[in-house]
């Protein structure tokens, strides 16, 4: 299964969710890191991403070409990420078909009710089991 994982700014959240695919499924997935920008991309790699690219055509490209896509809910709002996710980005991700699993970090004034806030490992690790389930046919 290819996976994209979709990350800004400075690619922390990125390379934590990179990590725990690694070490969650080893080399049974294919990791795509797609940066808003270089930095962002680097981690990713240095993480464990099979492959990466930057920047908004990357991102246009390749989000149709996966299977699952992970990030903060912030990759499917316009503007977010201190406008690192433009239009363009948004439209693309959120028209994919692809499972998007979304991490609610409210970090770009969206708050998702029914979720509650969680140390970012704990939101990771509740990505890990939504990808599982989905990897086995069950979602």
């Amino acid at each position: 299964m290819r996976i994209a994982v979709i990350d800004g700014q400075g690619g922390g959240i990125g390379k934590a969710i990179v990590e725990k695919l690694r070490q969650s499924f080893g080399d049974a997935i294919d990791i795509l890191a797609l940066g808003t920008n270089a930095m962002a991309t680097s981690f990713m790699l240095k993480a464990g991403a099979n492959e990466g690219a930057s920047g908004e055509n990357a991102i246009v490209v390749n989000a149709s070409k996966v299977e699952a896509i992970i990030g903060t809910i912030g990759i499917i709002t316009a503007n977010a990420m201190l406008g690192e996710i433009t239009p363009a980005m948004a439209k693309v991700i959120g028209e994919s078909p692809a499972k998007k699993i979304l991490l609610p970090l409210n970090k770009c004034n969206i708050a998702v009710a029914g979720t509650r806030a969680e140390p970012l490992p704990h939101s990771i690790d509740s990505a890990i089991e939504i990808l599982t389930k989905y990897m086995k046919g069950e979602l």
